[in-house]
């Protein structure tokens, strides 16, 4: 579109004390040559909000810079659909931050402005890429609690479901259970199981469609439109989805494992799934005998929270046994059950549960380590603890021990068959040409287990962390996210849970599926940049098809035709921006966030011969708030930075550093998320690649004859903003001892 520029600068909120508005606008006028400039008192007001859309109307401004507080605040006011809006924040960087009425002041806020103006400049509207065909059909796989509360939950909103279960009949492991765990306030019982009636309301819902006995075959395509094959006992059915669930649920830990514990040696050791069976069969009996057991030790965390084993808790052990404890007492009142704990862990209201077992004098809890469990007269049972209360190691005797098995996730995939399949691929590889690497490890989502997706990437979903094998999002607050958009996970399969909390977890995951499918029909993306209607842009008549962009993207969006091209499958792009960062052509481009525009803006800026001048990139999802927190406190920050948001510093392109130094930026400071073993990236591993890339940073900079120490990344979570104004002003120190950058002159 043919542009019309208004600049609108706000003077509240301190604006007008920190800095000299008419020579703001003179930036606008004067060097941008912009036609409407205007200041307000309160720009965010009715009456400033009046004098812009009055401009749209009247004098046909259709491209805004807002010159005001953060983008992150203040984002519906400053809302004019239909038209380009650009924000630059004097408020939170320059006159909350700097000293007021400066040389120094006066010249930040000039280059926000000029920074600001650039990228409108070189900003167009979004133009969203919808699906010729859309399907919103819901995909739920796994038939349990999860998924069948999954189904009910799309089914209820007027959504298709498919619901696949690989067992003869629904239900799973809850079908199973001889109580199950108390569901509503008081939260003092066991509960008779309601299973029934949940499989009761999936089979008879008019917008369900339930497959028994069947298995993914293949998921191909892409969110709004999959094409599922289904393996049933009759064939193979084909059908379609816009989203998909996975609720595959879990399967207790191998006890037989847990030899220390008895377990496969003491007839009379049990895991707690066997002892739903027998209580299930009426009184709590021993397996050898027959006998009523009288004295039954209930062993926490078997397998659990050990590093040979699970090192994760399972969240529902403690609880089972508490349940299973009550069964013991109800099948004889003058049985007693022992359960020995590291520690307890009842979450939520369930600590209520745990209360009223605690007042049963036949339930007696006590504190240690299991050292081992063995076999003594009668088939009774010795088991020795450490750790105790009293300091020292004790024995018990009882008639029957459970162990507290914990739960792995359906997706995990046994060592065994990692490796078969690893020689497999090393084969593949060999033969063409390649050399593998016999010390790396195959990952487990590339072997086929229950998705079988047809993504260049892997066929199942990648995991969090391969020691605990749940494939949850690469960041903690994006419940039932994968990194393979419009996949979301829910229930047992996700995290380790109890019932009452996978029934909730698979509500949740439901309406994620539909705001999924809502929003690919209308070009949106999804989490975190849920708002963005943006999407790469390639210009492939420069690609090279060096497959960087393919192998670094976190969300398997791209894919490679048969000549090795890379494309992008759009609806799975959740606009992060990797791709435009890993490109050394620079053909990956967004509307509203381009190479070009980001070079741009860096070149716009004034550079003094005197004095350093410092960029800044800013990841938006945590460095960005965080400088904003910074600001909030009224903390002092170095007035030589500039800083700039991006999506993620995956973005980085060694380009911008190059065109940033050429310019007589003295220097670069990259703030990113952090990463290592707890990765909280919103783009699964953004700074992590940005750090690879500056391994190539001496080839860029050795063209240009400047030091490598010119540029330095920094790992910042959220809340560290307070370290901020420290980190700022010891690069700039270091930058102040070096040689001024020689392309000032210039």
């Amino acid at each position: 579109m043919e542009k019309k520029i208004g600049v609108y600068i706000c003077k509240g909120c301190d604006i007008a004390n920190a800095v000299e508005i008419e020579k703001l606008e003179e930036v606008a006028v004067k060097e941008h040559q912009i036609p409407v400039c205007k200041s307000h008192d309160a720009l965010c007001s009715p009456e400033g909000l009046d004098l812009i859309k009055n401009d749209i109307s009247a004098e046909g401004v259709n491209t805004i810079v807002i010159a005001a507080c953060s983008p992150r605040v203040k984002y519906r006011e400053f809302s004019f659909p239909g038209n380009v809006v650009e924000r630059s924040n004097i408020r939170e960087f320059v006159a909350w931050t700097q000293e007021p009425k400066t040389e120094d002041t006066q010249a930040l806020a000039e280059d926000y402005m000029r920074i600001g103006i650039t990228k409108a400049k070189n900003c167009e509207l979004p133009e969203p890429f919808l699906l010729e065909e859309m399907d919103k059909s819901v995909l739920v796989i796994g038939g349990g609690i999860s998924g069948m509360t999954s189904a009910l939950g799309a089914a209820d909103a007027g959504y298709n479901v498919i619901l696949v279960e690989k067992q003869e009949e629904l239900g799973g492991w809850a079908k199973k259970m001889h109580r199950q765990l108390p569901q509503s306030y008081p939260f003092e019982s066991p509960e008779k199981p309601t299973v029934n009636d949940t499989i009761d309301k999936v089979k008879g819902h008019s917008n369900i469609k339930v497959f028994t006995s069947s298995e993914i075959e293949k998921i191909a395509g892409v969110p709004g439109m999959y094409d599922v094959s289904i393996k049933t006992a009759g064939g193979t059915e084909q059908v379609k989805a816009g989203s998909v669930i996975l609720a595959a649920g879990w399967k207790p830990y191998d006890a037989s494992r847990l030899e220390h514990l008895g377990y496969g040696k003491c007839e009379n050791v049990i895991t707690n799934i066997q002892m739903e069976e027998i209580a299930a069969e009426g009184g709590i009996t021993r397996p050898s005998d027959g006998r009523k057991a009288k004295r039954v030790a209930f062993i926490q965390c078997a397998g659990s929270r050990d590093a040979n084993h699970l090192p994760y808790c399972s969240s529902v052990c403690c609880l089972t046994s508490l349940k299973q404890a009550s069964y013991v007492r109800e099948s004889d009142p003058d049985a007693i059950a022992y359960i020995l704990y590291k520690d307890m862990r009842t979450p939520g209201q369930y600590e209520l549960f745990y209360k009223k077992m605690q007042d049963d004098p036949g339930i007696m809890l006590t504190k240690g380590e299991v050292v081992d469990v063995t076999e003594g007269a009668n088939g009774n049972l010795e088991i020795t603890l450490k750790d105790t209360f009293l300091g020292e190691s004790i024995k018990l005797e009882a008639d029957l021990v459970v162990l507290a098995t914990g739960m792995v996730p359906n997706t995990t995939i046994e060592s065994d068959v990692l490796a078969e399949w690893k020689k497999k691929f090393d084969e593949q590889l060999a033969a063409s040409g390649g050399k593998p690497d016999p010390n790396a490890p195959l990952e487990p989502h590339k072997v086929p287990n229950i998705l079988h997706l047809e993504y260049r990437q892997g066929p199942e979903l990648p995991q969090l962390t391969e020691a605990y094998g749940y494939p949850d999002s690469n960041y903690i607050c994006f419940q039932y996210e994968t990194r393979r958009t419009g996949i979301y996970a829910a229930g047992s399969i996700r995290q380790p849970m109890h019932m009452l909390g996978s029934i909730e977890d698979a509500m949740g995951a439901s309406l994620k599926a539909i705001q999924c499918i809502e929003a690919t029909a209308n070009g949106y993306a999804v989490h975190p940049r849920a708002w963005d209607q943006t999407y790469p842009e390639v210009n492939l008549q420069k690609c090279t098809s060096c497959k960087r962009c393919t192998e670094e993207c976190p969300f398997g969006a791209i894919e490679e035709d048969e000549k090795g091209t890379p494309f992008h499958k759009m609806t799975r792009c959740r606009r992060c921006g990797t791709c435009l960062g890993s490109c050394p052509e620079r053909v990956i481009n967004f509307k509203d966030f381009s190479i070009n525009m980001i070079s741009s803006m860096f070149k716009s800026l004034d550079v003094p011969e005197e004095g350093l001048r410092l960029i800044g990139l800013a990841c938006e999802n945590d460095a960005y708030p965080a400088l904003d927190s910074l600001a909030l406190n009224r903390s002092r920050m170095n007035p030589a930075y500039r800083f700039v948001p991006v999506r993620c510093l995956g973005n980085l392109n060694l380009a911008w550093i190059a065109d940033a130094l050429s310019r007589g930026i003295d220097g670069m400071i990259l703030l990113g998320c952090k990463f290592g073993e707890n990765y909280q990236c919103h783009f699964v591993r953004g700074s992590e690649l940005a750090n690879e890339r500056l391994g190539k940073l001496q080839e860029t900079l050795g063209r240009l004859m400047l030091e490598p120490e010119r540029v330095k990344l920094v790992q910042l979570s959220i809340q560290e903003y307070d370290m901020l104004p420290g980190i700022l002003d010891e690069f700039a120190d270091e930058l102040a001892e070096m040689d001024p950058n020689p392309f000032k002159e210039f």
